[in-house]
């Protein structure tokens, strides 16, 4: 009976796996690079244009403080990757370079923030998935690789 449990549960998709992984860590980067953009009313897209959000300079000045990137540049930085990565991210598309830059991210973020390394395990684990693995099946990458 045990034996026939985790064949059936052996038969779940890798790739809806890491359709979930990359949805799930897309979002966390996303909802995180709004809070550094000016949004639209409903606060779930950047203005258009985009500008970065009041006191977000103020922040990398101090709590991110980077050393060698003034706060100005490592803001706009930031909030670029937080909203173009996720979206390639979880598209699949250049999936497991998309991973890359935020697993980069991640490591940022844990030099930042050290007491939250269990959280950023996490992010870093299923960012790993996917630049080892790829997007997966359900991905635009595959799309194209199978053309």
């Amino acid at each position: 009976m045990l034996y026939s449990i985790r064949a059936s549960l052996e038969t779940i998709p890798l790739s809806l796996m890491q359709l979930m992984l990359r949805i799930g860590i897309g979002m966390i980067f996303w909802r995180s690079g709004l809070t550094k953009v000016v949004t639209n009313e409903a606060g779930s897209l950047p203005a258009f244009p985009p500008r970065l959000a009041e006191g977000t300079v103020d922040l990398f000045a101090t709590e991110y403080k980077l050393p060698l990137l003034p706060p100005e540049l490592s803001a706009m930085l930031g909030a670029l990757g937080e909203l173009t990565l996720p979206v390639f991210l979880i598209l699949g598309l250049l999936g497991r370079l998309s991973a890359a830059g935020l697993l980069v991210m991640t490591l940022v973020i844990q030099w930042v923030y050290p007491s939250n390394w269990t959280e950023h395990l996490f992010w870093a684990g299923a960012l790993l998935l996917i630049v080892a693995r790829g997007p997966g099946f359900l991905s635009l990458d595959a799309i194209i690789w199978r053309r």
